[in-house]
């Protein structure tokens, strides 16, 4: 049986974003007319307006922005094993958000504003999701 649990779509926007995530990078996209960084891609700057963007590197560093706590299984036969997890929106320094799981730690502990650094769960030859964990 495959992976159970559903799985980003991949597009000609989000592409980049997910070759780089293969790679164990985190790249976001990058407006070239005002440097704005966004997530998720977009094909035009919500700032300036710019159709022109270039995938730049993170650091991989971000915040908890927001968090909860998943602790009952829905379905119940694809995420028995998982709960409790950790669902949250993390913050970069520039403010750029991004969902994702939390990691590496008992989910009683993730507080707002933990430092988190992103690591990467290889699925398939396709797909490698990216995830933090406590720094």
């Amino acid at each position: 049986m495959g992976y159970p649990k559903p799985l980003p779509v991949i597009d000609h926007l989000s592409a980049p974003f997910w070759e780089a995530c293969r790679n164990h990078e985190l790249r976001l996209q990058c407006c070239d007319g005002c440097g704005q960084r966004r997530f998720p891609a977009g094909p035009i700057c919500h700032r300036c307006g710019s159709k022109d963007s270039t995938w730049t590197l993170t650091e991989g560093r971000a915040r908890v922005y927001s968090w909860i706590v998943v602790r009952h299984p829905i379905p119940a036969d694809v995420y028995d094993d998982e709960v409790p997890y950790v669902v949250a929106l993390v913050e970069f320094a520039d403010g750029v958000r991004m969902p994702t799981n939390i990691t590496g730690c008992d989910p009683e502990t993730v507080v707002g504003g933990m430092e988190v650094v992103v690591t990467f769960e290889d699925i398939d030859e396709n797909i490698t999701l990216p995830k933090f964990a406590p720094v």
